[in-house]
């Protein structure tokens, strides 16, 4: 799984769907690799770039194995699933996915949302030292680091894209629009309840609820005085 090509690993315990998408990623140009279990999963999050992660494994649940695989690396991970519920798509972001697909699924969609994730890679950020304050709370564009009083917050891909977007225009409004195209790539009414999520997320997160304050029927601006270094 080397040389320019994309490094997906399906973690999915249906051979039949297994079966059938394995080959049509692998036409595509992807480097693919599959495990039927959760077993095997935190050793394997450092070799590649994308995770395609089922929810319904026999030894573990997913949401589980996603907060897990969270905690030890920002690889991006898509939830492909067949719970399509809202609970079921807000607990698979909370625990750290980066985008959530309902089964059964367009190959050509997860494809075009593998390629979204992959271009939102923190390598592909601004490379220049950007570092912004709010008080105690300071955001490092170029580390992907957030701390809080000196203290490294881990957040998903998806919370921190978020973050620096409405800490990156420094006071002034950020709209919806511009967060879900930058980080959804899309702007449908899943994405903007995930936008939902996410900003109540970083709050608690964060543990500055008015750090980002929302401008109602427009989007969110940086509360507090701001300093950028």
């Amino acid at each position: 799984m080397g040389g320019g090509r994309v490094r997906v690993l399906l973690v999915e315990d249906d051979d039949r769907v297994a079966g059938a998408l394995i080959p049509a990623l692998a036409r595509r140009g992807l480097a693919i690799a599959r495990l039927a279990t959760g077993a095997g999963v935190l050793e394997r999050v450092h070799e590649v770039d994308v995770i395609l992660l089922d929810l319904g494994l026999p030894d573990i649940d997913g949401v589980t194995l996603c907060t897990q695989i969270r905690a030890v690396s920002d690889v991006a991970i898509i939830v492909v699933s067949a719970r399509g519920e809202v609970d079921d798509r807000i607990r698979g972001l909370r625990a750290g996915a980066d985008d959530y697909l309902v089964k059964p699924y367009d190959v050509e969609e997860l494809l075009a949302r593998v390629e979204a994730v992959r271009r939102r890679r923190p390598e592909h950020a601004v490379a220049e030292p950007v570092v912004i304050k709010v008080g105690d709370v300071s955001v490092d564009l170029a580390r992907h680091e957030v701390l809080v009083d000196g203290h490294a917050i881990a957040l998903s891909r998806k919370e921190f894209q978020v973050l620096a977007l409405v800490a990156g225009a420094r006071g002034a409004v950020c709209s919806r629009e511009h967060v879900l195209t930058e980080v959804w790539g899309h702007r449908g009414p899943a994405e903007s309840r995930s936008l939902d999520v996410h900003v109540a997320t970083l709050r608690t997160k964060l543990g500055r609820p008015a750090l980002i304050e929302t401008v109602r029927g427009v989007g969110y601006r940086l509360g507090g005085q701001t300093a950028r270094s």
